[in-house]
């Protein structure tokens, strides 16, 4: 393997065992390297340290492994058994289903040691997504592993790293099934989630085709849903709003921009309640809908608005954003409401969006009070020694 050598003192992280090394820290490299290769890191007095995939960027090596065979024969598996392993002791994976639930994340990224890689389980499908020239470069050998871990369980591997993939020339980046089992049929899929049904579509829908992360905060809607009014805002496909009607709630009305997700809104509440008259679904901006509905009209709201800032030059005007957001959030809810307010932006940190919806709380005049703080679930794993890794932040506010 090529050798990259890191300056004098840089090698304190990688024996924290954080999973990046950053283009600053690298003094040399010895020997012929192209984005994408397993590179071995080593300290400036030649101690070995790990090894992973270079890349070109901010972060040089994305770290595999910090014995000195990461990729042996069988690295790829071994790594997969190890997060359905997760899986199967938090009870999402089981033979049976008897959770109720047949999709979760399988893995994420450097919170199962596998940094550069997403793989959703969607009933038997995978949906694959490379963050990484390095991850894209092994999705073949990913996908003989999950051959060989699922067995006869394994119904399709998709692979959707068109849209997460770095563009380079020569990577094909074009998404599609890269195994697909006798007799499987390409298109929608129906799957579970705690017991309520959505269809999934991961070829046009966003990230892998549903928003795996807010499985138990969608729960904790349901469980303070009944009797109340709620508004589900940026619902996508209605998740949180199938949950809340599952709930009790009296009426739920859900709002995105898009036509496409309210379509597919409006199908999955039809296919869990379809004798409900208490859904309304409106295509409409959500901050327009939100500073045009009267006040008191609903007192449980969903804002769960997409990432704001996806990098540090934008964490400003994210910020003002969230304080806009929820300012008009907490203003509108009935006194005695619930708001349950997410950040999905990975720059924005816990204390700076806690300290966005305080401003916002604030601007209002209303008292608030901090009922739950919420977060990713089990399957969204977060190493201890990489907490970039926690991306999903949320508070549930009792609002008087």
């Amino acid at each position: 393997m090529t050798k990259i050598y890191l300056k004098k003192g840089r090698e304190e992280s990688v024996l924290r065992f954080h999973p990046w090394v950053f283009s600053g820290a690298v003094a040399r490299i010895e020997g012929p390297v192209s984005e994408g290769d397993v590179v071995a890191v080593h300290a400036s007095d030649g101690n070995y340290l790990a090894a992973g995939h270079y890349q070109i960027g901010s972060i040089a090596v994305r770290i595999l492994s910090f014995d000195r065979n990461p990729v042996s024969p069988s690295f790829w598996k071994d790594a997969l058994e190890g997060a359905l392993q997760v899986r199967r002791a938090t009870g999402l994976y089981t033979d049976d289903e008897s959770g109720g639930t047949n999709c979760f994340r399988l893995v994420h990224g450097e919170g199962d040691a596998l940094p550069g890689l997403v793989v959703d389980w969607y009933d038997g499908v995978c949906v694959m997504q490379a963050h990484s020239v390095g991850m894209f470069r092994a999705r073949k050998q990913i996908c003989q592993a999950l051959k060989d871990v699922f067995g006869d369980r394994l119904k399709a591997v998709y692979d959707k790293s068109s849209g997460t993939a770095p563009f380079k020339a020569g990577l094909e980046l074009v998404d599609g099934y890269i195994y697909k089992a006798d007799g499987f049929e390409e298109g929608e899929s129906t799957v579970l989630e705690g017991g309520h049904r959505f269809l999934v579509n991961w070829a046009e829908g966003q990230k892998t085709g549903f928003f795996l992360d807010q499985r138990e905060n969608r729960a904790l809607v349901q469980r303070y849903a009944r009797g109340r009014r709620v508004l589900n805002l940026f619902c996508y496909t209605g998740g949180f709003s199938v949950y809340a009607l599952a709930g009790g709630a009296l009426e739920c009305d859900s709002v995105d921009s898009s036509s496409r997700a309210v379509s597919l809104l409006e199908r999955n509440v039809s296919l869990n309640f379809p004798d409900n008259h208490s859904h309304r679904s409106i295509c409409s901006d959500a901050m327009e809908y939100l500073s045009q509905c009267p006040e008191g009209k609903y007192d449980l709201m969903i804002v769960d608005p997409p990432a704001f800032a996806k990098h540090r030059g934008a964490l400003d005007n994210a910020l003002r954003a969230y304080r806009r957001l929820n300012a008009a959030a907490i203003s509108k809810v009935a006194p005695g409401g619930f708001v349950f307010t997410f950040s999905c932006s990975q720059v924005v940190d816990r204390e700076s969006f806690a300290l966005a919806v305080f401003s916002a709380a604030a601007q209002t005049g209303r008292r608030v009070r901090i009922i739950d703080r919420l977060c990713q679930p089990s399957d969204h794993s977060v190493s201890i020694y990489h907490p970039e890794g926690e991306y999903l932040k949320g508070l549930l506010l009792y609002v008087e």
